[in-house]
């Protein structure tokens, strides 16, 4: 299998035969990385592991141009037909249902969002960023009521022969789930509250991966979002784990899963 990340938590996942989009985002103004329209409206099959704007927000565009369908939760179909998508294109889905795209197979696990901490909340609203990226602030605080997340957030594992990729959508495992150990590659969610380190560590200690995948670290829809340094992390894992490997993808540069 092969992974390629767009920038946010945007990933295609692909054999040689089947291929799967998960949360497709268009980065706002300011933005390090820049997947265009282009990038994502050629593929059949999309997931979505919530409804926040950063995983949801495009979608609407994308089904404009495409025929593709859209797996997602209750809460984020809601609000696609909100924004006019063609129902037919958008599948209810929940917990413990099993999808097959091709020879790729995802089963659908409960999900948990990461918490905004006041720290990080007043970090963020008391930048100076805030003046420099008004206008995407702006837009970001009028469609923050339509884009919720409704407690729907999911988690998806990815299977195809013989190996496992288990996607987060966010930075948080739900405590009473039954999440499968030793998965082939752990995709890790690393943004979203002021104690980085010690939230992916406590998740890597429950999932006990056999390689790691970093995504959203980067700084997608400034001012909310910032650039995220990864090292205290890999310095923690390469103690806690020396044989661990942690990648840290480079946007549009596929990632191969031996």
């Amino acid at each position: 299998m092969k992974i390629t990340w767009y920038g946010t938590a945007s990933l295609l996942i692909e054999n040689e035969e089947s291929r799967v989009l998960i949360d497709p985002f268009l980065p706002l103004k300011g933005a390090k990385n820049h997947p265009s329209l282009l990038d994502y409206q050629k593929e059949d099959s999309i997931l979505i592991t919530h409804g926040h704007i950063d995983h949801l927000g495009s979608v609407p565009k994308i089904l404009l141009h495409s025929d593709a369908t859209v797996y997602c939760s209750a809460v984020p179909a809601a609000t696609l037909e909100k924004k006019n998508a063609d129902s037919d294109q958008i599948v209810i889905i929940r917990p413990g249902d099993v999808l097959h795209f091709g020879d790729i197979k995802a089963i659908v696990l409960p999900g948990k969002h990461v918490r905004f901490d006041g720290r990080l909340i007043r970090h963020t609203l008391c930048s100076p960023r805030i003046f420099r990226y008004f206008p995407n602030f702006l837009s970001l605080l009028f469609h923050h009521r339509t884009f919720t997340e409704g407690d729907e957030t999911l988690t998806y594992l990815i299977e195809s022969g013989g190996r496992k990729i288990l996607v987060l959508g966010s930075l948080a495992l739900d405590e009473t789930a039954d999440y499968p150990k030793y998965a082939d590659m752990l995709i890790l969610p690393y943004q979203g509250t002021s104690d980085l380190v010690s939230a992916a560590c406590s998740i890597i200690d429950r999932i006990e991966p056999r390689s790691v995948l970093l995504d959203h670290f980067d700084d997608a829809f400034p001012p909310v979002s910032r650039q995220i340094d990864t090292k205290p992390l890999r310095k923690a894992l390469k103690e806690r784990y020396p044989d661990l490997p942690v990648v840290k993808p480079t946007a549009g540069k596929a990632v191969t899963l031996l």
